[in-house]
């Protein structure tokens, strides 16, 4: 006679032949190492490859945040009005994403550069640029949200050709440290999507200001392609970033510090003397009184420049105008450091 399986042996049978019911089991298990193997799995777009590096994108945040201060002053100084232009964010992002971002139509300035291939892109909003424009020809500039959905004319055009010039100024000393950019704007267009400078999926840097006059707001974008900043990457470091910053001035520099400096005007006084006089004296001049002067004649004038005193003079008159003929330069106390210096080392040695 054949063995009669037991109640407990059929059920463990007919567990074995319901995949099911294995399934639940196994659901049933922990899951530690599926769960661990999770944490350390990161997604990656193909569509979008990072290839800016995080240490890069602070370079870039460095360098336009002093690009919207100078930005910022100049425009203030050209509309004779107080604006503040903001660094808002620094992303890296595919060019079709940031084509289809934009309003339609909008200020969309296509720069292009002699030294780089490649073109970048800046573009005004709707929102800021007509009520710049609107303060260029007079107006206060206040648009309360209100700014015509159209084209921007022919006219508007070169009057806003003043304010790209001024960011591009802004962007040109921004960048001078780690190539000369000069740019020019070879288009302007208010369809964004009908200006196709890189593929769609190409990579590009995008940054943003806010730009404030008054109580009106706006965005202004600046897209630089990774393709074309791609030959200067490397210098995009932490090291070399602070050693460019920290090089030294070029004699182009130097020479128009010097000519700006040595046009500026400086306010000269000479003192003829420093006599004293009592309230009740001064009361009873009267015309012809004679003031005696502590100096005399033949004793030098002390020459001030801006406060500070300078040259020993002499009075006296050149072509029938009062003059002064200067002796000799005072010790100014740089060189007085000097001389206690050089002294202290004789002393020394």
């Amino acid at each position: 006679m054949a063995d009669v399986l037991s109640q407990n042996e059929v059920e463990s049978l007919l567990s074995a032949l319901d995949p099911s019911a294995n399934n639940t089991s196994a659901s049933s298990r922990p899951t530690t190492r599926s769960t661990d193997f999770n944490s350390q799995i990161s997604i990656y777009d193909f569509k979008r490859p990072e290839r800016v590096s995080k240490e890069q994108m602070r370079a870039f945040r460095a360098l336009h945040e002093s690009f919207s201060r100078e930005f910022g002053a100049a425009l203030s100084g050209m509309l004779r009005s107080i604006i503040e232009v903001k660094l808002i964010s620094v992303d890296q992002l595919t060019y079709s994403e940031f084509v289809f971002s934009l309003e339609n139509p909008t200020c969309f300035n296509l720069l292009e550069s002699e030294t780089l291939e490649g073109h970048i892109i800046l573009d005004i909003s709707p929102s800021i640029i007509f009520p710049i424009i609107d303060r260029l020809l007079g107006g206060d500039g206040n648009s309360h949200g209100a700014y015509p959905n159209r084209a921007l004319t022919e006219i508007e055009i070169r009057l806003v050709s003043r304010i790209t010039g001024l960011a591009i100024e802004g962007i040109e000393s921004a960048w001078s440290n780690l190539c000369e950019w000069k740019l020019r704007v070879s288009q302007v267009e208010s369809n964004p999507q009908l200006v196709q400078i890189v593929p769609p999926n190409e990579v590009i840097v995008l940054i943003s200001f806010e730009v404030t006059m008054g109580e009106t707001r706006g965005i202004i974008n600046l897209c630089i392609p990774f393709n074309t900043i791609e030959p200067l990457s490397n210098k995009l470091t932490s090291d070399t970033w602070s050693a460019y910053k920290k090089k030294s001035p070029d004699l182009r520099q130097q020479l128009n510090l010097e000519a700006s400096v040595s046009k500026s005007k400086i306010a000269m006084r000479v003192e003829l003397d420093n006599s004293k006089l009592t309230a009740g004296e001064v009361l009873n001049l009267a015309v012809g009184d004679v003031i005696m002067c502590n100096k005399g004649s033949a004793q030098s004038l002390t020459v001030e420049l801006e406060g500070s005193p300078v040259f020993t003079a002499f009075p006296g008159v050149y072509k029938g105008h009062k003059a002064i003929s200067i002796e000799k330069m005072l010790a100014i106390p740089r060189d007085v450091i000097e001389e206690r210096l050089k002294s202290s080392e004789g002393a020394t040695g």
